[in-house]
């Protein structure tokens, strides 16, 4: 079989752990067999970002402004346990924190539907996009331990010199403080790419923020939504049929659940986080949840959207048999090479990322699955398998 040629290459981004490896797997017997595969490779590995002073993380995201679609791995964000484990240098910051940073623009994250697989929320019958803006906020905030009495101040000098001060709190024993930020640019971006996709994807827009406690930080998101839908997209969404509206999170969070699905749920940057992780245990499982950055100039980046699955790693690590679920993953290529095809007119490309996910989803109709979701179908008697048992599974409907 003569393989999909490619013309521009993707940026490959490995990762950590579980994903890791069964990244590699999927590479091997779904990708490679059928493609001609190009890419451009980057280690974020956390052994080789720390050998590189995290350079290399900076470099990736550099190569997704050159070549416009890059597809990455899931990686892991180092705590004090992982600095010891792994003898790092420093507490590296998130890789998807720096590449977000670089990138701007707005994560979408859909649950990945299949037959077998129930939300537990009854009433979800259409799923949830989660946008999440990915600038800012605790991502790329500072943070110092308070070693006790005194007073701390937010203090800015403009740049003629001028000094503003406002005090956050006076401090009679130890403490912590945390100062984050965000740009006005990238708001605005934020809300472009939620109002753009909303009518691509021709569903209805929710924003929800807590303007009513943060009442500068969070009202300047409101106020900026607001500013532009009535300026620029009002009028394209009443011909399209469409809603925008605002509300607080906590209120949000209760429609949500009433709610039938269908529609996008903008939240900002930690909100997002928290919220997609709900949508998709909600929906069935962390692992069946698409990710794909946009940025404002039209670039993507593909990701799963939950860790490394430590606990699995090790255990492969110890020669266990593994049934770690894959399908995220599969679709972060899935999605990167579709939109590769997309924009470099390659239809063949286009249609093996179709096939590819309709020979995944297949797989899991037919009753084989990975633990996770054999332990959560209403499909009777499902063939539980391993790692590589579904990848190899979903190859030979792929070849078929």
């Amino acid at each position: 079989m003569q393989k999909i040629s490619m013309t521009t290459p993707l940026v490959e981004m490995d990762g950590d752990e579980m994903t890791r490896i069964l990244w590699q797997m999927i590479k091997d017997e779904l990708l490679l067999p059928f493609i001609d595969l190009k890419t451009e490779y980057y280690d974020l590995g956390l052994a080789h970002r720390d050998e590189t002073d995290d350079r290399v993380t900076a470099e990736a995201a550099e190569a997704i402004q050159k070549y416009g679609v890059g597809v990455k791995c899931a990686t892991i964000t180092p705590n004090a346990a992982r600095v010891e484990e792994y003898r790092l240098k420093q507490m590296w910051k998130s890789p998807n924190g720096t590449i977000r940073a670089i990138l701007d623009g707005t994560v979408f994250r859909s649950p990945i539907l299949v037959k077998g697989i129930e939300p537990y929320v009854k009433s979800w019958n259409k799923p949830i996009t989660i946008a999440r803006h990915a600038y800012g906020d605790v991502y790329k905030a500072s943070e110092m331990k308070i070693p006790g009495e005194g007073l701390c101040e937010l203090v800015y000098t403009s740049a003629d010199g001028e000094v503003s001060r406002t005090p956050i709190h006076t401090f009679k024993g130890p403490g912590i403080i945390q100062g984050m930020h965000n740009l006005n640019d990238s708001i605005e971006n934020f809300a472009r790419c939620c109002f753009t996709y909303a009518l691509d994807t021709k569903q209805d827009l929710w924003f929800a923020t807590k303007d009513t406690i943060s009442k500068q930080y969070d009202h300047t998101f409101k106020d900026v939504f607001a500013d532009i839908y009535e300026n620029e997209y009002r009028k394209a969404f009443e011909e399209a049929g469409l809603t925008y509206f605002y509300t607080l999170i906590d209120d949000a969070v209760a429609r949500v659940v009433k709610s039938e699905g269908g529609f996008i749920w903008a939240c900002k940057n930690y909100d997002g986080d928290v919220m997609s992780d709900l949508v998709a245990t909600a929906f069935g499982s962390l692992a069946m949840m698409t990710s794909v950055l946009v940025s404002p100039d039209g670039k993507y980046e593909y990701e799963a959207a939950h860790g490394t699955v430590q606990r699995h790693y090790y255990q492969y690590r110890e020669g266990k048999e593994t049934s770690t679920n894959p399908v995220a993953t599969i679709f972060a290529w899935s999605g990167a090479l579709r939109k590769r095809g997309e924009l470099d007119s390659n239809p063949e490309l286009e249609a093996f990322a179709d096939r590819l996910e309709k020979a995944t989803l297949d797989t899991i109709e037919a009753g084989q699955m990975t633990k996770d979701l054999a332990l959560i179908t209403t499909l009777k008697a499902p063939e539980t398998l391993t790692s590589e048992g579904f990848i190899g599974a979903i190859k030979k409907r792929l070849q078929a």
